[in-house]
This record gives C-alpha cells, sequence and structure tokens, in this order.
C-alpha cells in the first residue's frame, strides 16, 4: 500500500505510487493548469486497491478478521474486484452481492479472482437508492453468520488511511499549491483521505463534491437514476464529512460521457465516466482559477472496465447524452 516499487514482494505491493499528468489538449486557455492522477495503474484498474487493502489489513490488525473467514461485501464493481483481488491474495473466501446495472467487465473480474457472486437485478438497468438499499441488505444478511467480515465500504473509516495516499502522493508529486481538488463521492472516502492530506498541508486548498446532476443529493437533496458508475449512491454516506470540503457541484451526465471519450482521443487518457465527471469539474474549477493555479482530481478507473457497455461504442449510441 503506496511501498516502493523496488520493494515489491506480491502484487499487493503494487498498489499506489500512480502517475500524475498534466492534460492539456482538453484545458482551455486562460484556465488553471489541470493535473490528473491516474489511478487506473493500481493492479486491477481502479483507486478501489486502495480500499481494499486499507480494509482488509485494519481489520487484520486489529483480529476481528482471522484466516478461514470469509469477507462479504456490497459494490457496484470497482470495490468488488479489488475486495476479491485482495481476498485471492491473501487466502480469504469473499462472497459479494452486486447488480446488473453495473458493467459486465466488474463482475466477471470478480469471478475471475474467485469471489462468489450474488447479482441483484435492477429492473430499469441504472441505479437507484432503492438498488444499493437492496444491495445492502442481502449482504448484511449474509454477514449475520459469524465466520464472516463485513467490509461495509459505506460505514468503513478503515479506507481512509488507504485513501489518504493519494493526497500524500499528490504533495510529492506535484510542484507548487494544490489551489483545488475536486472528486465524485461515492461511498466518500476518496474525497475525505484526500482531503485530510491536502488540507494538512495548506488549509486554503479547495475540496470540491462532485455528484450526477441525475441524483443531486448534495446539492439539491433529491436522488435519481443515473449510469455513472461509482458516485451518486442515492443518500449522503456516512463517510462524508461536510466540514471536509468547501462545496459540492452537480455534473451533467452527457458531459461526463463526452469528456470520457475526449481524454481518450485527446490526452490518451483511456477511462470510465466518473473520470469524465472528475474532469468537467476540474476544468469547471480552472476556468474560474485562472493562470497560475493548479487543480487536480483522479482518472478513477480504466476504459477497459466499460468496452460492453455503450460509452466508447461507435454510432448512435456512443454520441448518446
Amino acid at each position: 500500500m503506496g511501498r516502493p516499487p523496488e520493494k515489491i514482494n506480491t502484487t499487493l505491493h503494487s498498489i499506489g505510487n500512480t502517475p500524475l499528468l498534466q492534460l492539456r489538449r482538453v484545458v482551455p486557455a486562460g484556465c488553471a493548469s489541470v493535473y490528473l492522477k491516474l489511478e487506473y495503474f493500481n493492479p486491477t484498474g481502479s483507486y478501489k486497491d486502495r480500499m481494499a487493502l486499507a480494509m482488509i489489513e485494519e481489520a487484520e490488525r486489529r483480529g476481528t478478521l482471522r484466516s478461514g473467514m470469509t469477507v462479504v461485501e456490497y459494490t457496484g464493481g470497482s470495490t468488488g474486484s479489488s475486495l476479491a483481488f485482495v481476498c485471492a491474495v491473501k487466502g480469504y473466501r469473499f462472497h459479494v452481492v452486486s447488480s446488473d446495472a453495473f458493467a459486465s467487465e466488474k463482475l466477471r473480474t470478480m469471478r475471475a479472482f474467485g469471489a462468489e457472486l450474488e447479482v441483484i437485478h435492477s429492473p430499469s438497468g441504472k441505479i437507484t437508492a432503492e438498488l444499493i438499499q437492496q444491495m445492502i441488505a442481502r449482504a448484511s444478511e449474509i454477514a449475520e453468520d459469524p465466520n464472516t467480515y463485513f467490509t461495509d465500504q459505506f460505514n468503513n473509516s478503515d479506507s481512509l488511511p488507504g485513501y489518504r495516499l493519494i493526497g500524500e502522493e499528490l504533495l510529492q508529486q506535484l510542484p507548487g499549491r494544490v489551489a483545488a481538488y475536486c472528486g465524485g463521492v461515492g461511498v466518500g472516502g476518496m474525497l475525505m483521505g484526500v482531503s485530510a492530506a491536502l488540507k494538512e498541508k495548506d488549509q486554503s486548498t479547495r475540496v470540491v463534491a462532485l455528484e450526477p446532476a441525475s441524483s443531486p443529493v448534495l446539492t439539491k437533496g433529491v436522488s435519481g437514476p443515473h449510469h455513472v458508475e461509482g458516485v451518486g449512491v442515492g443518500f449522503v454516506p456516512s463517510l462524508l464529512d461536510s466540514a471536509r470540503y468547501d462545496e459540492a457541484r452537480a455534473i451533467e451526465e452527457g458531459e461526463a460521457r463526452a469528456m470520457s471519450r475526449r481524454l481518450a482521443r485527446e490526452e490518451g487518457v483511456f477511462a470510465g465516466t466518473s473520470t469524465g465527471l472528475n474532469v468537467v469539474g476540474a476544468l469547471q474549477l480552472a476556468r474560474e482559477l485562472g493562470p497560475g493555479h493548479a487543480v487536480v482530481t483522479v482518472a478513477c478507473d480504466s476504459g477497459m472496465k466499460y468496452l460492453a457497455g455503450d460509452l466508447y461504442t461507435n454510432g448512435d449510441s456512443a454520441r448518446r447524452q
């Protein structure tokens, strides 16, 4: 977890120390510099590897997770892939609850790492607050078995040290101060962990929470269905502390999808819709701050996880906003 490459002993040691890229072609003239941390360089192609390792290792240290136990979680996909990976390396069984509303590539990845997967059907094919609650309820039921350890990502602060490493790495990689940092909110741990590191260094760093405009829980107090995986869970997650970010903004899903495609074609960044959402938010901040400032966000995961959907499909569906 954040260890130097020369000390790699298992694939777990390759988590962290991801590259930082300055975006150029998608950033208009007269804006602040925009930097993107490429979290898809983590082993399963997502920053959730950091969270998964932190949750498992903190539980091991406390003795609440022991050899022979089964790890249980509800997840839209990337957390499940990451936990399945970590459990495979460490030798734990993993029972996961997900849904067909999420990318099939993510579900297949969990199975590839040996997870026992339960899939809850989404009648609309969209991510809704009701769907997330169904997944949580089923995982909670499974976790009643005393030989399980429930990672319970929405309520597990063990993830924060793993995400804090993103902020610590940013401070090492970026010369000068970080004027603003933004990121989409799902569980909320990533924004909170990075905020802790950045604001400890400089309280004036502006931290902005992002969400899909179709489910504006933080900005308007209402939820709705959407297709931006990993964010916008339909309620305010317990890990999200409003005192640790400065504002919330809602980003249109169509803009996020279009930006994802632009990033691939113009910057060589192959990522999902949540990354497009992050970059749209970062560009808003860059326009407001102007030259001489630095805005940072993250590329959450790899575009390889979305090839079965229509995000990168040629034709009319690829142009759907």
